[in-house]
């Protein structure tokens, strides 16, 4: 079993500030490039952010990073490239390691070397947030294939809106609680090592639905 436990807020909000003066710095550094806009997403914005205490592996959080680049002067590969040696130009001032490039985001880590520890990290998301042809709000991320070494431009899966929805419900009727204590008891009960947090946020959600009557 495991033993996560909530970061409070008084605990996560240097961090957070820290993170918001290396964005910032990283915008100075591609203004002549590209600007772009950030949002604390997910585990952050809701508050539900964790770490498990018995472990080398602190808390980690999201941000979204939206690109302004109306001409399309640049391909997925160049966004995100030059968004990850910029922060490899800024991060360790601030005790990070370099930034590493996976399938959906960029990750900074703040590491305890002398105990083979991480502290803390954050992964950047490259998305584009835009309007189809029926009118629904959508969004696409940039995509890295590490096999092919390509990167691209991939639309989120429908599953990604309905979470949205269904969370707002869940609010809007009071039964918030239910999900914190429901969420932070099956990552404490998870023994799937390849089952990420966001599949385990949105198993909650749907049972707290269920639980309650929702129906899509």
């Amino acid at each position: 079993m495991n033993n996560f436990k909530y970061v409070t807020r008084k605990q996560l909000s240097p961090v957070k500030q820290e993170v918001i003066q290396i964005i910032n710095a990283v915008q100075d550094e591609l203004r002549k490039d590209f600007t772009f806009c950030y949002d604390f997403i997910g585990s952050v914005k809701r508050n539900m952010v964790t770490y498990d205490v018995g472990t080398n592996i602190g808390y980690d959080f999201d941000i979204n990073l939206q690109i302004n680049d109306d001409k399309c002067r640049y391909l997925a590969e160049e966004i995100k490239t030059k968004i990850r040696l910029a922060l490899n130009k800024v991060v360790y001032c601030y005790g990070y390691d370099d930034a590493e490039d996976s399938t959906r985001v960029i990750t900074i880590k703040v590491k305890d070397k002398k105990n083979s520890k991480v502290l803390h990290s954050c992964d950047f998301a490259i998305v584009n947030d835009y309007i189809d042809d029926e009118g629904n709000e959508r969004q696409e991320y940039i995509h890295f294939n590490k096999k092919q070494k390509s990167y691209f431009w991939n639309e989120q899966p429908q599953g990604f809106y309905l979470l949205d929805e269904k969370t707002d419900w869940i609010k809007d009727c009071g039964y918030w609680q239910d999900v914190r204590n429901l969420y932070i008891f099956k990552k404490n009960h998870n023994d799937n090592r390849h089952k990420h947090s966001r599949s385990i946020y949105a198993e909650t959600i749907h049972e707290v639905c269920q639980r309650y009557g929702y129906y899509d």
